[in-house]
């Protein structure tokens, strides 16, 4: 569901630490722009509150017990691909910072991040785009300018281009659409997407492959192989 215009964003918190929750709760839920429809303790139950609410983003933990925050991801990505998943998570190493992404989190804060800010990524997320503080900006930055991820990346299928700075195939593919010229209407024509979600792959690929503009992500799919 897209928020309604001039209205607030509908959100779930998920946080598994009580304190953490109500806190966001009550911080979040004091601001006109956002509406708290839902709280959840973990990652199955907050699929649960999306699939009941719809809300139009959710506010996610990363490190739950049980269903985990990037495993919750995945499912709802795929179940409720209109819902934004927000990361909110003290952890800010490269595996978490990059599964998470792969997962389909639109954003990626860390818990020091202001109420205004986090406000700032939900409604920006609603809107179809990706919102990263400063350090996790820097993290992806760094894995883009030749830092090495946590974890190897997937061995490709013989005359498979190889695909580095931790892209998903899906990344790599409209990478390619933007090497052949394609606009993101385009591209979302061609791919039967919406251009929300073309515009927020879009800002993943830009900031995993270190690409100022479509130019530079042209010259870094060449360069790839990838055209």
């Amino acid at each position: 569901m897209k928020p309604v215009p001039g209205g607030p964003v509908r959100i779930v918190v998920a946080d598994d630490q009580a304190s953490v929750r109500e806190g966001l709760v009550a911080l979040l839920g004091a601001l006109p722009e956002i509406d708290v429809v839902a709280s959840a303790a973990d990652g199955r139950e907050a699929v649960a509150k999306v699939a009941e609410h719809r809300p139009d983003a959710i506010l996610l933990d990363l490190h739950m017990p049980g269903l985990g925050g990037i495993e919750a991801t995945r499912i709802l990505t795929a179940d409720h691909p209109e819902v934004a998943v927000v990361v909110l998570t003290s952890y800010l190493d490269d595996a978490s910072l990059l599964e998470a992404l792969r997962a389909g989190a639109r954003s990626y804060l860390t818990k020091d991040a202001d109420r205004t800010d986090i406000a700032h990524a939900l409604t920006a997320a609603a809107d179809g785009l990706a919102v990263f503080d400063p350090r996790v900006q820097a993290a992806l930055l760094d894995v883009a300018s030749g830092g090495v991820p946590a974890q190897p990346a997937p061995v490709p299928a013989a005359g498979e281009p190889v695909l580095t700075d931790s892209l998903t195939r899906r990344e790599a593919e409209i990478l390619t659409l933007i090497a052949q010229g394609l606009t993101n209407p385009e591209i979302a024509d061609r791919l039967f997407l919406s251009k929300h979600t073309v515009k927020s792959h879009i800002n993943r690929i830009f900031l995993k492959t270190g690409s100022r503009d479509r130019a530079a992500a042209r010259s870094y799919a060449r360069r790839r192989g990838l055209v």
